[in-house]
């Protein structure tokens, strides 16, 4: 080969071949936003309270063994997320929530307004300003604080309740399911019956699960199925409940809300988990979790194959420090049938309103199938009487039926005496994992903020959200 044919095969391209080339492989490659999705037309937020890492892991082991998987695990996107609060290291549910809720942190005890008290507008808030549908579930009373975060503003939760009951019937939130009946009430209201003033407004009205089941679909919704919490999931049976499960309440809000052109935001909460890992429950936590993870579930296969749904379930912080230690054991503690709770209701007191010792050795024996000593009869009984805590003390004496059957199954939480010292009852702040699936969810990604909920979920919506704006409604 001469000189000339060797040079001619390595020069560069003519530049109008080199263009042709270009555009070939351009052609050839997937577009750059081939993996854009439209924005999702719905999200649906579910929070299991108190649910950390755990509580997770705990539910998975004694439901499915050693290598089962939740169904909130199969969702695409995952990120971790710190949960502190404006004014404490460590945020109980009503900071946590509205954080979730209105993207800026906020003191302890407060709900709906910033760390100087000022009200605050929520993510549900914005959807609703947008034309969207919304409502809101809870285990817990929907007056309490991770479900009162995104319909209401109070400056404290324990005094607020009634004044929340208020606002959720003003900003008209077309579903609200869960506990907190008592709120409602004439008593609780000056002398006005709420409820009726939800049904002269074309709310229906449920109190049951079997009135939730055969309603037809109202345009809008009030279901208020126990004057305070909800049951516990492990009692249900045993008080012959007529209270309809999560994903029963969920699957009812998303054949409401669903109806509307323009979408819908929902918010679903599981809020007994948080409960049970107050008392040191793990046979409750392990329930209450499942619960949780098949509304997941009912939720995942509603929005399969719509493609214009956004899903995040996440816990608003972490309680108890709850592990799946090493030495749990797991047998025994799937044969206990009840909540520490209800076995606290079974214990009988003397003329000086102090426990009767047997009546403390026959609970733990048929309730938990634990034979206490002397000794631990004993310290159970010195235990109530002097460590008092510094929340919720009228579940002093099943906390502390809690705290003693896990510590006979060598469970893994937190002692009992950090609880008591507690300002949240045992809260941690133990960053806690975000699991989301459909349009806008590969946001979900890294460490993250509670405040950075809001406006993930806002940006990939295209609903506008301002956090820290001031009440938009009229009052």
């Amino acid at each position: 080969m001469n000189k000339t044919s060797r040079y001619k095969l390595v020069q560069p391209p003519h530049r109008f071949g080199l263009f042709v080339l270009i555009i070939f492989f351009i052609s050839m490659s997937p577009p750059i936003q081939a993996e854009t999705r439209n924005p999702p037309k719905n999200v649906i937020l579910l929070i299991g309270d108190g649910m950390g890492l755990g509580a997770i892991e705990i539910a998975r082991q004694l439901e499915y063994g050693k290598t089962g998987v939740l169904h909130l695990e199969k969702l695409e996107h995952v990120a971790l997320m710190r949960t502190y609060s404006a004014n404490n290291y460590v945020t109980d549910s009503a900071a946590g929530g509205s954080a979730i809720a209105t993207g800026i942190k906020t003191n302890n005890e407060s709900i709906g307004v910033d760390a100087n008290g000022s009200e605050v507008d929520s993510v549900l808030d914005a959807f609703q300003n947008n034309g969207k549908k919304v409502g809101i579930i809870s285990t817990n009373m929907v007056v309490d604080a991770t479900p009162a975060a995104f319909g209401a503003s109070v400056p404290n939760r324990w005094t607020g309740g009634a004044n929340i009951a208020r606002q959720l019937f003003d900003n008209r939130i077309d579903v609200i399911l869960g506990g907190g009946a008592s709120y409602f009430e004439a008593d609780k209201q000056n002398g006005e019956d709420l409820i009726a003033k939800f049904k002269q407004a074309d709310y229906g009205i449920t109190t049951t699960k079997e009135e939730l089941s055969s309603i037809n679909n109202p345009a809008k919704l009030l279901g208020l199925f126990h004057p305070t919490y909800m049951n516990f999931k492990l009692d249900k049976e045993v008080l012959h409940s007529q209270e309809p499960s999560l994903p029963e309440m969920t699957s009812k809000a998303l054949d409401i809300l669903s109806r509307g052109d323009k979408g819908f935001f929902l918010m679903a909460e599981g809020a007994r988990i948080d409960h049970m890992e107050h008392a040191a429950d793990i046979t409750g936590i392990w329930k209450e979790t499942i619960e949780f993870d098949q509304t997941v579930k009912k939720v995942v296969d509603w929005a399969k194959n719509r493609n214009d749904t956004l899903i995040v379930v996440l816990a608003d912080h972490e309680t108890m420090g709850t592990s799946a230690s090493e030495t749990m054991d797991i047998k025994a503690l799937k044969k206990i049938r009840v909540s520490a709770e209800y076995m606290s209701k079974q214990l009988t007191f003397d003329k000086n309103n102090e426990i009767k010792p047997e009546s403390v050795v026959s609970t733990f024996k048929k309730y938990a199938h634990i034979s206490l000593t002397d000794q631990e009869v004993d310290q159970f009984i010195d235990n109530v009487k002097k460590n008092k805590t510094l929340v919720y003390p009228k579940h002093q004496i099943d906390w502390e039926i809690g705290s003693t059957i896990a510590r006979h199954h060598k469970a893994g939480v937190a002692d009992r005496s950090i609880r008591a010292v507690s300002s949240t009852g045992g809260h941690t702040a133990n960053m806690i994992p975000v699991f989301a699936s459909g349009p806008g969810s590969e946001a979900f990604d890294g460490v993250i903020e509670n405040t950075d909920i809001s406006k993930i979920i806002t940006k990939a919506a295209g609903v506008p959200f301002t956090p820290g704006q001031h009440k938009t409604k009229e009052e």
